[in-house]
């Protein structure tokens, strides 16, 4: 059965997981939000001040070596959920910056900034990106089937809804607006292309919600078990509660039906925390789970043996 295949060294508190080939070295490398799980300030502010953790895989991700926290980004604030992609000039990172360490969700303000990176350990900042709110976290960005590229972000000026930006050169946005509907309420959007799909998955706080797209611009949820996938514990003890803020990578084979589909994700081993005060559960793992398509509904094996390696293998049947 699974296992988790990373625990945070500093506070056990790992959680937005974002996994990306250093295509110079063939490591990958893992980007996180480190929450700070031994703080004892009031409410919520054990969630913030955070800072962005690194660990690299030499072994195709059968171990994971902590490396410290991703330098040359901001300080004084609160960093959630790096998105990190790779393009030919270098590498990108689209990062939420919540102002200050508040001690409630979020805070007053909160942006999506970017940053630049020829090797994946030195990091430039761009800027703030012009998403039309000043509460906006979580960013997702890809390739679409109309050629634009695409990002998607919790609007909080909006409830918990997932909205959308469209740029033809990564360069400049412009917003869209809501990209699916805005119940169930949700956050940390994820898109990825497999099986023939563009799929969406988010974070409804009780599993993970699943809609699919022929073009990645309009989604249909996916009616198999109400839309949701991780809603249920995993068999092993450290995978005891629903599954988190997900990231995706696919793995092309030589023949696409082998191309293979891995969900990194977090969930908190000793259960959900059951509130402020609950400092026994506030830890935090990333697990993995296989993904496969059948008959074109998306599934998850959260229970895969592990030690688990990045390779194209057979997908789920």
């Amino acid at each position: 059965m699974s296992a988790p295949v990373y625990r945070d060294p500093v506070y056990d508190g790992a959680t937005d997981p974002t996994v990306v080939k250093n295509l110079e070295t063939g490591a990958w490398w893992m980007f996180y939000t480190q929450r700070r799980t031994t703080d004892r300030g009031p409410g919520h502010r054990w969630v913030h001040g955070t800072e962005i953790g690194v660990a690299v895989s030499d072994d195709d991700g059968r171990t994971w070596v902590y490396r410290g926290t991703a330098p040359g980004l901001e300080s004084g604030n609160t960093l959630w959920a790096p998105e990190v992609i790779a393009t030919p000039d270098g590498y990108r990172m689209y990062l939420t910056v919540v102002d200050g360490v508040p001690d409630r969700w979020t805070g007053p303000r909160a942006r999506i900034v970017e940053y630049r990176s020829s090797d994946l350990d030195r990091w430039r900042r761009i800027g703030p990106i012009e998403l039309g709110s000043e509460r906006v976290i979580d960013a997702a960005v890809a390739p679409c089937g109309d050629g634009n590229w695409r990002l998607w972000y919790k609007n909080e000026r909006d409830g918990s809804t997932t909205w959308s930006a469209v740029s033809r050169d990564l360069e400049h946005w412009h917003v869209e607006g809501r990209a699916i509907d805005p119940s169930p309420p949700h956050e940390g959007p994820k898109v990825f292309e497999f099986a023939g799909w563009f799929w969406l998955i988010v974070d409804e706080w009780r599993g993970l919600g699943v809609y699919r797209s022929s073009d990645g611009v309009g989604w249909r949820r996916q009616a198999h078990n109400g839309g949701l996938i991780l809603d249920r514990p995993g068999r092993h003890p450290l995978d005891r509660s629903v599954g988190h803020h997900a990231d995706v990578v696919v793995l092309e084979a030589d023949d696409p039906q082998g191309d293979t589909a891995v969900l990194f994700y977090f969930s908190h081993p000793k259960g959900e925390p059951g509130g402020e005060e609950d400092r026994e559960r506030r830890g935090s793992a990333i697990q993995v789970a296989r993904l496969g398509v059948v008959d074109g509904t998306l599934h998850a094996d959260r229970d895969v043996v592990t030690p688990f390696a990045l390779t194209p293998v057979d997908r789920i049947a």
